[in-house]
């Protein structure tokens, strides 16, 4: 047992800091998925609204930080990061975000699955393109990911000023 495993359970580390490698390997990975989002036509803003949207279901604060201020600087608008944990209630957004919001939550939840899962497909399939619905899913994963690090590390969100 390591030295570290004496301390109090609150007790974390970066994980990202901790193994860089792994943790640059992610990060190269979510540059290709940007990349391919952006060469299937995925505007940046609804790339954000996923990220939003996972990390509202995975609870992670850090993430939800840096993606909220990631989505306004990409155009979205207050009012509707606001209402994303209940888009389905509002027609605020598009049928192509709400299909992709719906196969990113699919993607996120995969236990829920099956209904959930075919119902997303078949509307993802309604209104976004193959490759659309193949970047939304690896936007999905790759969230997921980065959530899963700083949800592990307990990296802190500071007050911005």
């Amino acid at each position: 047992m390591s030295s570290h495993a004496t301390g109090t359970a609150t007790q974390r580390i970066f994980i990202d800091k901790q193994s860089p490698k792994a943790y640059h390997a992610l990060v190269q990975t979510s540059e290709a998925v940007r990349a391919t989002a952006a060469d299937a036509g995925l505007d940046r803003a609804v790339v954000e609204l996923i990220n939003l949207r996972v990390s509202q279901i995975n609870g992670c604060a850090y993430c939800l930080n840096v993606h909220t201020r990631a989505a306004l600087r990409a155009g979205e608008t207050a009012q509707r990061l606001g209402v994303l944990a209940a888009w389905r209630d509002t027609e605020l957004f598009t049928p192509a975000e709400r299909a992709a919001l719906a196969l990113a939550e699919a993607t996120t939840e995969p236990t829920d699955a099956a209904a959930a899962q075919e119902t997303a497909w078949a509307d993802a399939r309604d209104v976004l393109t193959d490759d659309q619905i193949s970047a939304v899913i690896w936007v999905a994963i790759t969230i997921n990911a980065f959530n899963r690090v700083s949800i592990m590390s307990k990296h802190p969100v500071r007050t911005e000023r």
